[in-house]
């Protein structure tokens, strides 16, 4: 049972992780993995038997969520915007409680300070423009190379901060659509040797970003716990409100209001069912 529960974990994230916006960390620590994931990235070696089971686990659950549903979720992202983003909205909410429990009413000014620099960074990128400047990876130099090596780099170490989507971050540096667009091909099979240097140069990246950012914040919640949380508190209601922005900009209708409504509800309970499994 806990085996599918961490593939059903994983599967949650790998859809996460398509939408700009929303955060892969803050999913993992309202599905009650943020801890785990931090402690076996930055210390792998201890307990690896375990680790290597989980982390294999998780990422046939991530990959099954990016390669089944990257196309369903642009469907649906395009069609039915709000609805999609109101689910992922009450799978955050869901696991909210979880955070709360982690501070235990220790609140003063320091941790209010903390709580709201964290709020704060969220909402400044939440109005910063993504921009309109996409990379073109048709050709590759070493400088495109070097490129995908640092937005794998600072993806990762924007998805292990909740609240600060990797996907954003890419969105940002003008990544994200070839990235995107490397692995759509691939999963139809299409210019395979030059999307797997695409995507391999990025995931290189990318593992030297979980690393190092992973390594800092295990540091942080093992020296500063509490206060860690409440700057973890913050990154997450900012995402919310953050996540909701972006929902508003969508058409809106009555018919999508109520669906909205029941699919926020239908991802609480998700989060909630979970969370703590």
């Amino acid at each position: 049972m806990n085996s599918i529960m961490t593939i059903l974990k994983g599967f949650v994230l790998g859809i996460a992780n398509i939408i700009p916006g929303v955060s892969g960390g803050t999913l993992a620590i309202t599905l009650g993995i943020y801890e785990k994931l931090i402690e076996i990235i930055s210390n792998f070696s201890k307990k690896i038997k375990d680790n290597i089971k989980f982390v294999i686990l998780l990422v046939i659950g991530v990959a099954i969520g990016l390669l089944l549903f990257s196309n369903i979720i642009s469907t649906c992202l395009d069609r039915f915007p709000f609805v999609t983003i109101m689910f992922f909205i009450g799978i955050i909410l869901g696991g909210t409680p979880i955070l709360f429990k982690k501070v235990n009413n220790n609140i003063n000014i320091s941790n209010i300070v903390i709580f709201f620099i964290t709020f704060s960074i969220v909402m400044i990128m939440t109005f910063i423009s993504s921009g309109d400047k996409i990379i073109t990876l048709d050709s590759l130099n070493i400088i495109k190379i070097i490129g995908l090596f640092f937005a794998g780099f600072f993806a990762a170490a924007s998805m292990l901060l909740p609240g600060i989507s990797g996907s954003f971050i890419l969105m940002l540096i003008g990544y994200y659509k070839p990235i995107v667009d490397s692995i759509k091909d691939l999963t139809h099979f299409n210019n395979i040797l030059h999307n797997i240097i695409i995507l391999g140069f990025a995931g290189i990246g990318i593992l030297f970003g979980l690393v190092l950012s992973a390594k800092l914040i295990n540091w942080l919640l093992k020296k500063y716990e509490i206060q860690t949380y409440f700057g973890i508190i913050g990154f997450v209601i900012a995402s919310v409100i953050s996540i909701f922005i972006s929902a508003l900009s969508s058409t809106i209708n009555i018919i999508n209001i109520i669906i909205g409504i029941v699919m926020l509800i239908v991802g609480i309970l998700i989060a909630m069912a979970i969370g703590d499994k």
